[in-house]
């Protein structure tokens, strides 16, 4: 190699190694922030704290769902042996159930007659059916679409209480609503 080769090699390395050292430079830490002087804590109130009341706690209960109707309107009304008349204990029920399918006008029911396990079969069937029939037109009376409501009557065939006593027969001398379609 000769003389000016090695010098310019040299020379290279050098300005590769200022500039190296030149990126590398530290810049000057910066200074923290002055912390500001605590502030003293406020003089006591001359009342105490009330805090704000608390929200409403939700009931879990969702608008327009079967758990909104079942337990906030009520499903079941019943009768009297051998009758089909609405009671008036529970025409209140059944005014609620009103207002709330006409709150939901996309809902569906099916109102299933029963009766207790005392009487033939079929005379259970038709008083189960003439029971269902009442309610329904009780619910049309207040303005529910008779297109939403369907019947049936499932006489003694399905008791809320399988007892012999004259309780266990009351429970299951009713109509009950169920809902089919529609809800939430």
């Amino acid at each position: 190699m000769s003389f000016d080769t090695k010098r310019a090699v040299r020379l290279a390395l050098v300005g590769v190694a200022a500039a190296s050292l030149a990126a590398c430079a530290s810049r000057p830490k910066p200074q923290p922030a002055p912390t500001p002087a605590p502030t003293p804590p406020p003089a006591a109130p001359s009342t105490p704290y009330t805090p704000p009341p608390a929200p409403p706690v939700a009931s879990g209960v969702l608008p327009g769902s079967v758990q909104d109707f079942v337990v906030n309107v009520g499903d079941r009304v019943y009768f009297d042996t051998d009758q089909y008349a609405v009671r008036a204990d529970a025409q209140p029920v059944l005014a609620a159930q009103a207002q709330w399918l006409n709150r939901y006008p996309a809902v569906k029911i099916r109102i299933e007659g029963n009766a207790d396990e005392r009487g033939t079969r079929e005379y259970n069937l038709a008083l189960g059916a003439r029971r269902a029939s009442a309610v329904r037109d009780f619910l049309i009376a207040q303005g529910v679409s008779a297109a939403r409501i369907e019947t049936i009557s499932y006489g003694k065939e399905r008791p809320i209480d399988p007892g012999t006593t004259e309780e266990a027969w009351a429970k299951n001398r009713n109509a009950h609503t169920a809902i089919t379609d529609g809800a939430r």
